[in-house]
Protein backbone atom coordinates (compact mmCIF):
# COMPACT_ATOMS: atom_id res chain seq x y z
CA UNK A 1 0.00 0.00 0.00
CA UNK A 2 1.42 3.41 -1.02
CA UNK A 3 1.81 5.60 2.29
CA UNK A 4 3.13 9.11 2.92
CA UNK A 5 6.81 8.41 3.69
CA UNK A 6 7.53 10.05 7.36
CA UNK A 7 10.70 12.12 7.42
CA UNK A 8 13.07 11.47 10.56
CA UNK A 9 13.99 14.57 13.10
CA UNK A 10 15.66 16.87 10.64
CA UNK A 11 18.30 19.48 11.62
CA UNK A 12 17.75 22.86 10.07
CA UNK A 13 20.88 25.54 9.80
CA UNK A 14 18.95 28.99 11.02
CA UNK A 15 20.25 31.74 11.98
CA UNK A 16 24.24 30.44 11.54
CA UNK A 17 22.94 27.83 14.01
CA UNK A 18 21.95 24.12 13.52
CA UNK A 19 18.08 23.52 15.25
CA UNK A 20 16.25 20.68 16.17
CA UNK A 21 13.22 19.82 13.35
CA UNK A 22 9.44 19.38 14.35
CA UNK A 23 9.20 16.28 16.60
CA UNK A 24 12.70 16.63 17.77
CA UNK A 25 13.07 15.84 22.11
CA UNK A 26 15.84 17.55 23.11
CA UNK A 27 17.38 18.21 26.47
CA UNK A 28 16.94 21.80 27.51
CA UNK A 29 20.51 22.28 28.07
CA UNK A 30 21.44 21.09 24.93
CA UNK A 31 19.77 23.69 22.76
CA UNK A 32 21.14 26.62 20.76
CA UNK A 33 20.35 29.86 19.39
CA UNK A 34 18.56 28.13 16.66
CA UNK A 35 16.19 26.28 18.18
CA UNK A 36 15.31 29.05 20.18
CA UNK A 37 15.23 31.61 16.66
CA UNK A 38 13.00 29.30 15.58
CA UNK A 39 10.40 29.60 18.56
CA UNK A 40 10.95 33.47 18.44
CA UNK A 41 9.77 33.74 14.89
CA UNK A 42 6.67 31.85 15.44
CA UNK A 43 5.33 35.63 17.19
CA UNK A 44 5.44 38.75 14.83
CA UNK A 45 8.83 39.95 14.77
CA UNK A 46 8.88 44.01 13.83
CA UNK A 47 11.63 45.38 11.65
CA UNK A 48 13.80 45.90 14.86
CA UNK A 49 13.69 41.93 15.18
CA UNK A 50 12.05 42.06 18.04
CA UNK A 51 8.33 40.71 19.75
CA UNK A 52 6.27 42.24 22.01
CA UNK A 53 6.56 41.10 25.64
CA UNK A 54 2.74 41.28 25.44
CA UNK A 55 2.21 38.46 23.09
CA UNK A 56 4.70 36.36 24.94
CA UNK A 57 2.28 36.76 27.79
CA UNK A 58 -1.19 35.45 25.98
CA UNK A 59 0.66 32.65 24.72
CA UNK A 60 1.75 31.78 28.23
CA UNK A 61 -1.81 32.32 29.82
CA UNK A 62 -3.53 30.65 26.37
CA UNK A 63 -1.69 27.36 27.23
CA UNK A 64 -2.65 27.69 30.53
CA UNK A 65 0.38 28.83 32.58
CA UNK A 66 -1.06 31.00 35.70
CA UNK A 67 0.56 33.72 36.63
CA UNK A 68 0.71 32.44 39.72
CA UNK A 69 2.96 29.36 38.76
CA UNK A 70 6.02 28.96 40.71
CA UNK A 71 7.52 27.59 37.59
CA UNK A 72 7.70 30.52 35.60
CA UNK A 73 7.82 33.32 38.54
CA UNK A 74 11.00 35.42 37.45
CA UNK A 75 9.17 35.00 33.89
CA UNK A 76 5.89 36.46 34.51
CA UNK A 77 7.75 39.19 36.76
CA UNK A 78 9.53 39.98 33.72
CA UNK A 79 7.29 40.38 31.62
CA UNK A 80 5.00 42.53 34.07
CA UNK A 81 7.85 44.75 34.18
CA UNK A 82 8.13 45.04 30.29
CA UNK A 83 4.91 45.44 29.62
CA UNK A 84 3.68 49.24 29.62
CA UNK A 85 -0.06 50.62 29.24
CA UNK A 86 -0.57 49.56 25.82
CA UNK A 87 1.61 46.43 26.00
CA UNK A 88 3.89 47.49 23.17
CA UNK A 89 7.10 46.88 25.28
CA UNK A 90 9.55 44.71 22.80
CA UNK A 91 11.61 41.80 23.43
CA UNK A 92 14.80 40.72 21.25
CA UNK A 93 15.92 37.45 20.60
CA UNK A 94 18.49 37.71 23.61
CA UNK A 95 15.90 38.91 26.08
CA UNK A 96 13.52 36.05 24.82
CA UNK A 97 16.22 32.89 25.32
CA UNK A 98 17.21 34.40 28.83
CA UNK A 99 13.25 34.10 29.59
CA UNK A 100 12.76 30.99 28.04
CA UNK A 101 15.94 29.64 30.25
CA UNK A 102 14.40 31.22 33.22
CA UNK A 103 11.56 29.05 32.79
CA UNK A 104 12.98 25.88 32.30
CA UNK A 105 11.22 23.63 29.70
CA UNK A 106 7.61 25.67 30.62
CA UNK A 107 8.16 28.58 28.49
CA UNK A 108 9.19 26.79 25.52
CA UNK A 109 6.79 23.95 25.75
CA UNK A 110 3.74 26.65 26.46
CA UNK A 111 5.30 28.42 22.50
CA UNK A 112 5.23 24.74 20.99
CA UNK A 113 2.31 23.31 22.90
CA UNK A 114 3.42 20.09 23.95
CA UNK A 115 1.55 19.79 26.79
CA UNK A 116 -0.71 17.31 27.64
CA UNK A 117 -3.45 19.02 27.05
CA UNK A 118 -2.04 21.12 23.74
CA UNK A 119 -5.42 23.00 22.88
CA UNK A 120 -5.90 24.09 26.03
CA UNK A 121 -7.97 27.52 25.03
CA UNK A 122 -10.55 24.89 23.42
CA UNK A 123 -10.79 22.72 26.78
CA UNK A 124 -10.92 26.39 28.91
CA UNK A 125 -13.98 26.85 26.53
CA UNK A 126 -15.31 23.65 27.13
CA UNK A 127 -15.23 23.92 30.76
CA UNK A 128 -16.53 27.29 30.91
CA UNK A 129 -19.76 26.29 29.26
CA UNK A 130 -20.30 23.22 31.30
CA UNK A 131 -19.85 25.81 34.30
CA UNK A 132 -22.91 28.48 32.95
CA UNK A 133 -25.34 25.68 31.86
CA UNK A 134 -24.58 24.22 35.32
CA UNK A 135 -25.47 27.29 37.36
CA UNK A 136 -28.91 27.24 37.28
CA UNK A 137 -29.28 23.38 38.82
CA UNK A 138 -30.52 24.94 42.35
CA UNK A 139 -31.33 21.14 43.59
CA UNK A 140 -30.09 19.43 46.61
CA UNK A 141 -29.54 20.95 50.10
CA UNK A 142 -26.37 22.12 52.14
CA UNK A 143 -25.58 20.35 54.95
CA UNK A 144 -27.09 21.49 58.07
CA UNK A 145 -26.38 18.79 60.28
CA UNK A 146 -23.03 20.84 60.85
CA UNK A 147 -24.48 23.83 62.08
CA UNK A 148 -21.53 25.87 60.60
CA UNK A 149 -21.79 24.18 57.61
CA UNK A 150 -25.36 24.96 57.33
CA UNK A 151 -24.43 28.11 57.28
CA UNK A 152 -22.67 28.30 53.98
CA UNK A 153 -24.44 30.76 51.17
CA UNK A 154 -25.85 27.06 48.36
CA UNK A 155 -25.26 29.49 44.93
CA UNK A 156 -21.24 28.98 45.70
CA UNK A 157 -20.26 27.35 42.74
CA UNK A 158 -16.51 26.98 41.65
CA UNK A 159 -14.83 25.10 39.26
CA UNK A 160 -10.96 24.78 38.85
CA UNK A 161 -8.68 22.06 37.22
CA UNK A 162 -4.90 20.97 37.02
CA UNK A 163 -3.10 19.10 34.44
CA UNK A 164 -0.33 17.29 34.66
CA UNK A 165 1.87 19.92 32.97
CA UNK A 166 0.79 22.96 35.03
CA UNK A 167 -1.28 23.92 33.00
CA UNK A 168 -4.42 25.74 35.07
CA UNK A 169 -8.02 27.72 34.85
CA UNK A 170 -10.82 27.91 37.15
CA UNK A 171 -14.29 29.43 36.70
CA UNK A 172 -16.83 31.02 39.61
CA UNK A 173 -16.15 30.93 43.26
CA UNK A 174 -12.76 29.37 42.43
CA UNK A 175 -10.99 31.19 45.57
CA UNK A 176 -13.53 30.55 48.28
CA UNK A 177 -12.03 28.88 50.73
CA UNK A 178 -14.54 25.64 51.82
CA UNK A 179 -13.70 22.67 54.39
CA UNK A 180 -11.97 19.25 52.70
CA UNK A 181 -14.42 17.27 55.05
CA UNK A 182 -14.32 13.85 53.26
CA UNK A 183 -11.94 14.95 50.76
CA UNK A 184 -9.03 14.88 53.32
CA UNK A 185 -9.70 11.11 53.83
CA UNK A 186 -7.19 9.57 50.47
CA UNK A 187 -4.48 11.61 51.87
CA UNK A 188 -4.70 10.68 55.63
CA UNK A 189 -4.85 7.21 53.65
CA UNK A 190 -1.63 7.89 51.33
CA UNK A 191 0.10 8.96 54.52
CA UNK A 192 -0.40 5.66 56.12
CA UNK A 193 0.45 3.89 53.25
CA UNK A 194 3.70 5.69 53.19
CA UNK A 195 4.21 5.47 56.84
CA UNK A 196 3.60 1.69 57.30
CA UNK A 197 3.09 0.24 54.56
CA UNK A 198 -0.24 -1.32 52.92
CA UNK A 199 0.28 -4.69 54.71
CA UNK A 200 0.35 -3.13 58.49
CA UNK A 201 -2.85 -0.42 57.26
CA UNK A 202 -4.99 -3.18 56.24
CA UNK A 203 -4.55 -5.33 59.45
CA UNK A 204 -6.72 -2.10 60.75
CA UNK A 205 -8.63 -1.37 58.21
CA UNK A 206 -10.55 -3.12 54.89
CA UNK A 207 -10.22 -2.47 51.57
CA UNK A 208 -13.99 -3.13 50.15
CA UNK A 209 -16.98 -0.97 49.60
CA UNK A 210 -19.23 -1.09 52.30
CA UNK A 211 -22.80 -0.84 50.34
CA UNK A 212 -23.97 1.04 53.31
CA UNK A 213 -24.05 5.28 54.39
CA UNK A 214 -20.82 6.63 55.15
CA UNK A 215 -21.64 6.81 59.03
CA UNK A 216 -23.16 3.94 59.72
CA UNK A 217 -22.44 2.18 62.36
CA UNK A 218 -20.64 -1.31 60.98
CA UNK A 219 -17.94 -3.44 60.57
CA UNK A 220 -16.97 -6.08 58.24
CA UNK A 221 -16.53 -9.74 59.20
CA UNK A 222 -13.18 -9.03 61.11
CA UNK A 223 -14.26 -6.44 62.61
CA UNK A 224 -12.80 -4.05 60.88
CA UNK A 225 -14.11 -0.52 58.79
CA UNK A 226 -14.80 -1.36 55.31
CA UNK A 227 -12.29 1.18 53.89
CA UNK A 228 -10.61 4.07 54.35
CA UNK A 229 -13.19 6.47 52.39
CA UNK A 230 -15.98 6.32 55.08
CA UNK A 231 -15.91 7.97 58.96
CA UNK A 232 -14.84 4.62 60.15
CA UNK A 233 -12.01 4.45 58.43
CA UNK A 234 -10.73 7.32 58.26
CA UNK A 235 -10.78 7.41 62.04
CA UNK A 236 -8.59 4.27 61.68
CA UNK A 237 -6.47 6.28 59.42
CA UNK A 238 -6.15 8.82 62.05
CA UNK A 239 -4.90 6.20 64.62
CA UNK A 240 -2.12 5.22 62.50
CA UNK A 241 -0.40 8.38 61.56
CA UNK A 242 2.63 9.70 63.37
CA UNK A 243 0.81 7.69 66.80
CA UNK A 244 3.84 8.83 69.09
CA UNK A 245 3.72 12.49 68.06
CA UNK A 246 1.94 14.84 70.24
CA UNK A 247 -1.77 15.94 68.53
CA UNK A 248 -0.79 19.48 67.75
CA UNK A 249 2.39 17.69 65.72
CA UNK A 250 0.45 15.22 63.93
CA UNK A 251 -1.80 17.84 62.74
CA UNK A 252 0.85 20.17 61.83
CA UNK A 253 2.14 16.50 59.80
CA UNK A 254 -1.08 16.29 57.93
CA UNK A 255 -1.27 20.30 56.91
CA UNK A 256 2.55 20.43 55.83
CA UNK A 257 1.50 17.62 53.14
CA UNK A 258 -1.78 19.26 51.88
CA UNK A 259 0.67 22.52 51.45
CA UNK A 260 3.22 20.43 49.89
CA UNK A 261 0.51 18.86 47.46
CA UNK A 262 -1.16 22.61 46.82
CA UNK A 263 2.42 23.67 45.96
CA UNK A 264 1.45 27.29 47.13
CA UNK A 265 -1.68 26.77 46.93
CA UNK A 266 -4.11 28.31 49.88
CA UNK A 267 -4.38 26.13 52.69
CA UNK A 268 -5.69 27.01 56.06
CA UNK A 269 -7.56 25.81 59.14
CA UNK A 270 -11.52 26.74 60.04
CA UNK A 271 -11.68 26.71 64.02
CA UNK A 272 -15.63 27.26 63.78
CA UNK A 273 -16.20 24.21 61.60
CA UNK A 274 -13.85 22.29 63.91
CA UNK A 275 -15.86 23.10 66.92
CA UNK A 276 -19.38 22.88 65.32
CA UNK A 277 -18.63 19.18 64.25
CA UNK A 278 -16.69 18.19 67.06
CA UNK A 279 -20.46 19.37 69.14
CA UNK A 280 -21.83 17.28 67.08
CA UNK A 281 -20.10 14.42 66.78
CA UNK A 282 -21.96 11.66 68.62
CA UNK A 283 -22.10 9.05 65.52
CA UNK A 284 -18.52 9.65 65.16
CA UNK A 285 -17.83 8.84 68.91
CA UNK A 286 -19.96 5.81 68.62
CA UNK A 287 -18.17 4.67 65.76
CA UNK A 288 -14.66 5.20 67.66
CA UNK A 289 -16.35 3.14 70.59
CA UNK A 290 -17.80 0.52 68.36
CA UNK A 291 -14.46 0.28 67.03
CA UNK A 292 -12.54 -0.04 70.12
CA UNK A 293 -14.84 -2.84 71.17
CA UNK A 294 -14.25 -4.51 69.03
CA UNK A 295 -10.31 -4.53 69.34
CA UNK A 296 -9.86 -2.49 65.87
CA UNK A 297 -7.68 0.03 66.72
CA UNK A 298 -3.63 -0.68 67.02
CA UNK A 299 -2.59 -1.26 70.98
CA UNK A 300 -2.11 2.14 72.96
CA UNK A 301 -4.69 4.12 70.25
CA UNK A 302 -6.10 6.87 72.38
CA UNK A 303 -9.43 7.09 71.43
CA UNK A 304 -10.86 10.91 72.62
CA UNK A 305 -7.41 11.99 71.10
CA UNK A 306 -7.65 10.39 67.41
CA UNK A 307 -11.32 11.46 67.14
CA UNK A 308 -10.22 15.07 67.72
CA UNK A 309 -7.36 14.36 65.01
CA UNK A 310 -10.08 13.52 62.33
CA UNK A 311 -12.31 16.41 63.37
CA UNK A 312 -9.59 18.92 62.50
CA UNK A 313 -8.32 16.80 59.48
CA UNK A 314 -11.74 17.41 58.26
CA UNK A 315 -11.23 21.37 58.98
CA UNK A 316 -8.52 22.20 56.98
CA UNK A 317 -9.67 24.39 54.83
CA UNK A 318 -8.84 25.03 50.90
CA UNK A 319 -10.36 26.94 47.59
CA UNK A 320 -10.91 24.66 44.49
CA UNK A 321 -7.91 26.30 42.77
CA UNK A 322 -5.84 24.52 45.16
CA UNK A 323 -7.81 21.40 45.61
CA UNK A 324 -7.27 21.15 41.62
CA UNK A 325 -3.49 21.01 42.17
CA UNK A 326 -3.83 18.31 44.71
CA UNK A 327 -6.11 16.16 42.79
CA UNK A 328 -3.42 16.93 39.81
CA UNK A 329 -0.34 15.44 42.09
CA UNK A 330 -2.43 12.35 42.28
CA UNK A 331 -3.34 12.38 38.92
CA UNK A 332 0.82 12.53 38.17
CA UNK A 333 1.20 9.53 40.63
CA UNK A 334 2.22 11.31 43.75
CA UNK A 335 4.61 14.46 41.92
CA UNK A 336 3.74 17.97 42.74
CA UNK A 337 2.95 19.27 38.83
CA UNK A 338 4.16 22.90 39.97
CA UNK A 339 6.84 22.11 42.46
CA UNK A 340 8.01 19.10 41.02
CA UNK A 341 8.01 17.85 44.62
CA UNK A 342 7.56 13.83 45.07
CA UNK A 343 5.13 13.96 48.10
CA UNK A 344 3.71 10.23 47.33
CA UNK A 345 5.19 7.26 45.91
CA UNK A 346 3.68 5.73 43.03
CA UNK A 347 2.54 2.72 44.40
CA UNK A 348 1.16 4.53 47.46
CA UNK A 349 -1.29 7.03 44.55
CA UNK A 350 -2.19 3.70 42.36
CA UNK A 351 -3.62 1.99 45.56
CA UNK A 352 -5.34 5.07 46.75
CA UNK A 353 -6.89 5.61 43.76
CA UNK A 354 -8.13 1.85 43.30
CA UNK A 355 -10.05 2.89 46.38
CA UNK A 356 -11.32 6.12 45.60
CA UNK A 357 -12.56 4.03 42.26
CA UNK A 358 -14.83 1.93 44.54
CA UNK A 359 -15.27 3.89 47.51
CA UNK A 360 -15.04 7.51 47.39
CA UNK A 361 -18.86 8.64 46.43
CA UNK A 362 -20.50 7.16 49.60
CA UNK A 363 -23.15 4.90 48.99
CA UNK A 364 -22.99 6.54 44.92
CA UNK A 365 -19.80 4.87 44.35
CA UNK A 366 -20.75 2.11 42.33
CA UNK A 367 -22.42 3.99 39.89
CA UNK A 368 -19.93 6.87 39.91
CA UNK A 369 -17.16 4.22 38.66
CA UNK A 370 -19.64 2.74 35.95
CA UNK A 371 -21.23 6.38 34.63
CA UNK A 372 -18.29 8.30 35.07
CA UNK A 373 -15.20 5.98 35.79
CA UNK A 374 -12.90 8.01 37.09
CA UNK A 375 -10.67 8.21 40.62
CA UNK A 376 -13.16 10.44 42.88
CA UNK A 377 -13.92 12.17 46.59
CA UNK A 378 -16.84 13.77 47.68
CA UNK A 379 -17.33 15.65 50.94
CA UNK A 380 -20.34 17.11 52.57
CA UNK A 381 -19.34 20.69 52.63
CA UNK A 382 -19.91 20.34 48.69
CA UNK A 383 -16.15 19.76 47.43
CA UNK A 384 -15.70 17.04 44.88
CA UNK A 385 -12.20 16.22 44.15
CA UNK A 386 -11.51 14.36 40.38
CA UNK A 387 -8.67 12.63 39.18
CA UNK A 388 -8.23 12.14 35.31
CA UNK A 389 -4.98 9.64 35.64
CA UNK A 390 -2.05 11.11 33.31
CA UNK A 391 -3.91 14.15 32.93
CA UNK A 392 -5.43 16.62 35.39
CA UNK A 393 -7.07 17.15 38.42
CA UNK A 394 -10.02 18.57 38.67
CA UNK A 395 -12.05 20.24 41.75
CA UNK A 396 -15.69 21.12 41.80
CA UNK A 397 -17.26 23.05 44.73
CA UNK A 398 -20.98 23.44 45.26
CA UNK A 399 -22.92 22.91 48.44
CA UNK A 400 -25.92 22.16 47.23
CA UNK A 401 -25.59 17.89 48.20
CA UNK A 402 -28.25 15.39 46.93
CA UNK A 403 -29.53 12.72 49.26
CA UNK A 404 -26.52 10.54 49.51
CA UNK A 405 -24.19 13.50 50.08
CA UNK A 406 -22.56 14.32 47.17
CA UNK A 407 -22.67 17.72 45.68
CA UNK A 408 -25.13 17.98 43.13
CA UNK A 409 -23.41 20.00 40.36
CA UNK A 410 -20.11 17.86 40.97
CA UNK A 411 -21.89 15.11 39.71
CA UNK A 412 -23.92 16.63 36.95
CA UNK A 413 -20.47 17.74 35.63
CA UNK A 414 -18.61 14.79 35.76
CA UNK A 415 -21.57 13.24 33.59
CA UNK A 416 -21.11 15.95 31.16
CA UNK A 417 -17.09 15.76 31.04
CA UNK A 418 -17.17 12.44 30.32
CA UNK A 419 -19.89 12.84 27.73
CA UNK A 420 -17.87 15.33 26.04
CA UNK A 421 -14.95 13.86 26.18
CA UNK A 422 -13.14 10.40 26.42
CA UNK A 423 -11.92 10.22 30.12
CA UNK A 424 -13.85 6.96 31.14
CA UNK A 425 -11.20 4.31 32.26
CA UNK A 426 -12.49 2.42 29.94
CA UNK A 427 -13.46 4.57 27.16
CA UNK A 428 -9.99 3.40 24.91
CA UNK A 429 -12.36 0.01 24.24
CA UNK A 430 -14.52 1.60 22.75
CA UNK A 431 -12.29 3.43 20.55
CA UNK A 432 -13.74 1.98 17.28
CA UNK A 433 -17.28 2.97 18.02
CA UNK A 434 -18.58 6.49 16.95
CA UNK A 435 -18.83 8.17 20.66
CA UNK A 436 -18.78 11.93 19.24
CA UNK A 437 -16.34 12.23 22.12
CA UNK A 438 -13.44 14.19 21.74
CA UNK A 439 -9.87 13.81 23.22
CA UNK A 440 -8.49 17.03 24.68
CA UNK A 441 -4.78 15.49 24.15
CA UNK A 442 -4.61 15.29 20.86
CA UNK A 443 -2.94 18.61 18.99
CA UNK A 444 -5.85 20.87 17.02
CA UNK A 445 -4.55 19.09 13.85
CA UNK A 446 -3.77 15.63 15.07
CA UNK A 447 -7.24 13.99 15.75
CA UNK A 448 -7.63 15.03 11.73
CA UNK A 449 -4.88 13.47 11.12
CA UNK A 450 -5.26 10.12 12.88
CA UNK A 451 -8.60 10.10 11.37
CA UNK A 452 -7.84 10.54 8.05
CA UNK A 453 -4.95 7.88 8.35
CA UNK A 454 -7.50 5.70 9.64
CA UNK A 455 -9.85 6.07 6.83
CA UNK A 456 -6.92 5.58 4.55
CA UNK A 457 -5.70 2.38 6.29
CA UNK A 458 -9.64 0.85 5.94
CA UNK A 459 -9.25 1.25 2.39
CA UNK A 460 -6.15 -0.17 1.79
CA UNK A 461 -7.19 -3.27 3.97
CA UNK A 462 -10.71 -3.71 2.11
CA UNK A 463 -12.18 -3.21 5.90
CA UNK A 464 -15.80 -2.14 5.10
CA UNK A 465 -16.91 -1.78 8.87
CA UNK A 466 -13.87 0.79 9.49
CA UNK A 467 -14.35 2.50 6.13
CA UNK A 468 -18.11 3.17 7.45
CA UNK A 469 -17.37 4.20 10.72
CA UNK A 470 -15.13 6.68 9.34
CA UNK A 471 -17.50 7.93 7.11
CA UNK A 472 -20.18 8.08 9.36
CA UNK A 473 -18.34 10.48 11.96
CA UNK A 474 -18.08 13.15 9.31
CA UNK A 475 -14.67 12.12 7.73
CA UNK A 476 -14.74 13.44 4.24
CA UNK A 477 -14.28 10.24 1.67
CA UNK A 478 -11.87 12.94 -0.68
CA UNK A 479 -8.96 12.93 2.61
CA UNK A 480 -5.94 12.92 1.23
CA UNK A 481 -2.44 11.63 3.01
CA UNK A 482 1.21 13.14 2.66
CA UNK A 483 0.69 12.22 -1.50
CA UNK A 484 -2.31 13.19 -2.33
CA UNK A 485 -3.81 9.87 -2.52
CA UNK A 486 -7.76 9.02 -0.99
CA UNK A 487 -9.11 6.18 0.32
CA UNK A 488 -10.33 5.28 -3.35
CA UNK A 489 -6.86 5.42 -4.82
CA UNK A 490 -5.75 2.72 -2.17
CA UNK A 491 -9.02 0.34 -2.21
CA UNK A 492 -8.29 0.57 -6.09
CA UNK A 493 -4.64 -0.11 -6.27
CA UNK A 494 -5.52 -3.38 -3.54
CA UNK A 495 -8.43 -4.57 -5.36
CA UNK A 496 -10.99 -4.21 -2.75
CA UNK A 497 -14.21 -4.29 -5.65
CA UNK A 498 -16.63 -3.47 -2.00
CA UNK A 499 -14.85 -0.93 -0.78
CA UNK A 500 -14.17 1.31 -4.27
CA UNK A 501 -18.11 0.92 -5.04
CA UNK A 502 -18.94 1.85 -1.33
CA UNK A 503 -16.46 4.77 -1.61
CA UNK A 504 -17.95 5.93 -4.50
CA UNK A 505 -21.45 5.99 -3.05
CA UNK A 506 -20.41 7.60 -0.44
CA UNK A 507 -19.16 10.78 -2.37
CA UNK A 508 -15.42 9.89 -3.60
CA UNK A 509 -14.22 11.51 -6.55
CA UNK A 510 -12.55 9.27 -8.80
CA UNK A 511 -10.84 12.09 -11.06
CA UNK A 512 -8.78 12.97 -8.03
CA UNK A 513 -4.73 12.81 -9.16
CA UNK A 514 -2.52 12.16 -6.44
CA UNK A 515 0.98 14.02 -6.66
CA UNK A 516 2.02 11.86 -9.36
CA UNK A 517 -0.78 12.64 -11.63
CA UNK A 518 -2.23 8.99 -10.95
CA UNK A 519 -5.97 8.37 -10.45
CA UNK A 520 -7.75 5.48 -8.71
CA UNK A 521 -8.54 3.86 -12.30
CA UNK A 522 -5.04 4.29 -13.49
CA UNK A 523 -3.66 2.43 -10.19
CA UNK A 524 -6.52 -0.28 -10.55
CA UNK A 525 -5.05 -0.57 -14.20
CA UNK A 526 -1.61 -0.95 -12.81
CA UNK A 527 -2.69 -3.78 -10.36
CA UNK A 528 -4.86 -5.41 -13.36
CA UNK A 529 -7.76 -4.92 -11.69
CA UNK A 530 -10.35 -5.37 -14.24
CA UNK A 531 -13.73 -5.61 -12.26
CA UNK A 532 -12.76 -1.89 -11.10
CA UNK A 533 -11.23 -1.04 -13.71
CA UNK A 534 -14.30 -0.76 -15.22
CA UNK A 535 -16.51 0.47 -12.63
CA UNK A 536 -14.25 3.18 -12.51
CA UNK A 537 -14.37 3.79 -16.35
CA UNK A 538 -16.98 6.47 -16.82
CA UNK A 539 -19.71 5.26 -19.53
CA UNK A 540 -19.72 7.32 -22.72
CA UNK A 541 -22.79 9.17 -22.43
CA UNK A 542 -21.07 10.74 -19.33
CA UNK A 543 -17.72 10.97 -21.05
CA UNK A 544 -18.91 12.59 -23.86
Amino acid sequence: MPTAKKAGPRLQNTNNELSPGPGTKVAEGDLGTGYYYKLFKSFGVDADGRITASELATRLRESGISETDPRVTEVWAALRRGIDIEGQSRIDLDRFISLCQKGGSVVAKSIRGDFVIPDFAALQTEIAGIYESLRRVDAGHVADYIPQLGRVDPENFGIALCTTDGQRFAVGDADTMFCVQSVCKPINYCLTLEEHGADVVHRHVGREPSGRGFNELTLNSDGLPHNPMINSGAIMSCSLIRPKHDTADRFEYVAETWRRLAGGGTVGFNNAVYLSERRTADRNFALGYFMREHGSFPEGTDLVETLEFYFQCCSIEVDARSLSVVAAALANGGVNPLTGERVFSADTVRKCLSLMSSCGMYDYSGEFAFTIGLPAKSGVSGGLMIVVPGVMGICVWSPRLDALGNSVRGVAFCKELVGRFNFHVYDSFAAGEISGKRDPRRGKNEEEITSTMRLLWAASQGDLDDIRIALATGKDPNSTDYDKRTALHLAASEGHLEAVQYLLNQGADPKINDRWGGTARSDAERGAHERIVKLLTPSPAVAG
